[in-house]
């Protein structure tokens, strides 16, 4: 049985652009002082974390805008 939860369309902008910048996120998440449980959330959409999406967002330069998905939970 597959317990992973589906990448939203913002969790592929995040990997797309971590990818570009040649960054792995537990890299990224460290120094931008980000806990990985929360870029996680981010990325799977288990929770808004609203305050971490935008600085990601802005971090990456992802327009955040593009990207408004409803939870799958």
């Amino acid at each position: 049985m597959n317990n992973k939860m589906p990448v939203t369309s913002f969790g592929w902008a995040i990997k797309q652009r971590l990818v570009e910048l040649r960054l792995d996120q537990k890299t990224f998440c460290e120094t931008h002082n980000i806990p990985p449980s929360r870029l996680s959330n981010l990325i799977h959409g288990t929770r808004k974390a609203q305050r971490y999406r935008k600085k990601v967002a802005a971090i990456l330069n992802i327009d955040d805008n593009d990207y408004k998905e409803a939870s799958p939970l």
